[in-house]
């Protein structure tokens, strides 16, 4: 055999390898994407206006590791797709103030929106697509979570730009494309045009997504309830 052809053989050989090599990597890639597949993500967000705090366990397992404020949140934990238990305690008792089943599908992520006052706790389950069109840009989307409040509008103070239109109570808007940077917003009624809050310090950074969250109480009854504010949060 000349040296040639032992050259020829050494590249089939050599190509061969490679091609074994390809395949285990794409095969142990497609496995992995297989199991992932079934993943669904939440988190949590205390949006109760009251100085309570509140442990949240999922399907019996707590999942904060400090109780949450009014406007703290949980970020993403994963399970197998499926229905899971939401149980929210005080900062200091196991007892359930609040129990909800909610159902997440695979390959999907969610937020659960902890509403109302102390002995009236409701919930807001909100789907959402963490996909972006512009990594320059950034995502917001403006949420109504105060329970005494009317439908409200999310808007650049002293402009007519609208982050989001006629939001009644319980209500998420969709994501919207805005450029990074501070803001000043405010919320105000629909109907009305009157401004009920304004916050002139909103930081959105590119290639993220933010809640902008309308709580608290237009009405406080006393100290211990959060009056009306706009919260923004980093979806995370």
């Amino acid at each position: 055999m000349n040296t040639s052809t032992i050259s020829y053989f050494k590249k089939v050989k050599l190509h061969s390898f490679l091609l074994l090599i390809t395949a285990i990597i794409f095969s142990s890639c497609a496995k992995t994407e297989t199991a992932d597949s079934t993943i669904s993500y939440l988190r949590v967000i205390n949006a109760s206006p009251s100085l309570a705090t509140y442990n949240v366990y999922l399907s019996g397992s707590l999942i904060n590791s400090a109780a949450l404020p009014f406007a703290g949140s949980i970020s993403y934990t994963s399970r197998t797709a499926g229905t899971y238990n939401l149980k929210f305690t005080s900062g200091s008792s196991v007892e359930s103030l609040y129990t909800k089943d909610i159902t997440m599908n695979a390959e999907a992520s969610y937020s659960y929106y902890l509403v109302n006052k102390p002995g009236q706790l409701d919930g807001l389950l909100v789907s959402e697509d963490l996909s972006t069109g512009s990594t320059d840009k950034a995502y917001v989307r403006f949420i109504n979570l105060s329970p005494d409040a009317p439908a409200l509008d999310l808007v650049k103070t002293g402009t007519t730009t609208s982050y989001g239109t006629n939001k009644a109570y319980k209500t998420a808007g969709g994501f919207v494309e805005i450029a990074a940077g501070t803001y000043s917003l405010d919320a105000k009624e629909t109907t009305s045009g009157t401004v009920r809050t304004t916050k002139t310090d909103a930081v959105f950074a590119a290639g993220y997504h933010y809640d902008v969250i309308c709580g608290g109480l237009v009405s406080p009854a006393n100290d211990t309830e959060r009056p009306i504010t706009l919260q923004v949060l980093t979806i995370k």
